[in-house]
């Protein structure tokens, strides 16, 4: 059995000390916005507020609550969060298994995929399209043009190909077809990998706000990113939440901005501890093999 030196430890500890440093630095802006969120309107006013609300008031989540707006945004946001990560998946999972095989124009196919890396069409061009499209001021606008990430399809290709190739070879023996193969052998040995890849994409469509504003024009489809961005930056909580009629008596904005933060981020967060156990190895997948 190996005993750890003097030094060991100490490095161990220093190490311990240097993460739970990080760690706070952290998790400190979190403990603040939750502080801020629940606290008073003397208590905001006079910048008296540090980790713990000193006076407990939930007028702030009494207000963004109330707004059906707010909630509606977020049941959009869910909506697009949970239909776009199944298309990004479908669409990646299935191309990247395509290019593992021999196929007509798979080298040029795989350029194309490598050149967008380095390169894409910029914002105009792609406004473009999606308007020549008949996408403009729908959900599709959100979802299809972000279909398919170059990186991750390298990725999961790579992965796909770290697969034996011989129990491909026996399926076939046995009868099977690549629609067969691909569904009840290489996507159930897939899962830590389309976890960790199901994760990236759902974090990226939930804090997409730049798509919404650009490709809706009806309030009314807003996402929640883009309510938060009127409340938070445009600093215009109550004409993003819709109307007048909520409260009688206002709250402070900085006390709506921070629990509106927090509301739209919780859910998200929520999704971590499901997927933890496959992420750290579902990332590490693609680098087996080259």
């Amino acid at each position: 059995m190996h005993h750890s030196t003097t030094g060991e430890k100490a490095l161990n500890h220093l190490n311990q000390i240097i993460l739970f440093i990080i760690a706070a630095t952290m998790l400190f802006p979190f403990l603040y916005i939750f502080s801020v969120s629940f606290s008073s309107v003397t208590d905001v006013l006079e910048n008296d507020i540090l980790l713990w609300p000193k006076e407990w008031v939930t007028d702030a989540y009494t207000y963004i609550l109330g707004s059906d707006r707010f909630l509606h945004s977020l049941l959009v946001t869910v909506y697009i969060t949970l239909v776009g990560t199944i298309v990004n998946l479908l669409f990646t999972s299935t191309m990247a298994y395509a290019l593992t095989k021999r196929i007509p124009g798979q080298r040029a196919i795989l350029f194309l995929v490598l050149f967008t890396l380095l390169f894409s069409a910029g914002m105009i061009p792609t406004y473009m399209v999606v308007k020549a499209t008949g996408l403009l001021n729908t959900f599709w606008a959100l979802i299809l043009p972000v279909a398919i990430s170059p990186y991750n399809l390298i990725i999961m290709r790579q992965f796909f190909l770290s697969i034996p190739e011989e129990l491909s070879e026996a399926a076939l023996m046995d009868g099977a077809n690549d629609l067969q193969i691909f569904t009840k052998i290489i996507l159930p040995l897939s899962k830590p990998s389309l976890a960790a890849f199901g994760l990236f994409y759902a974090v990226g469509h939930w804090n997409n706000y730049f798509s919404g504003i650009l490709y809706l024009n009806d309030p009314a489809k807003w996402p929640i990113q883009v309510i938060l961005r009127q409340i938070v930056i445009v600093n215009e909580p109550n004409a993003a939440l819709g109307g007048h009629e909520l409260m009688e008596v206002l709250p402070p904005p900085e006390t709506v901005q921070m629990a509106a933060i927090l509301l739209a981020t919780i859910p998200i967060l929520i999704v971590y501890p499901f997927l933890q156990k496959h992420f750290a190895k579902g990332v590490m997948l693609g680098s087996v093999k080259g």
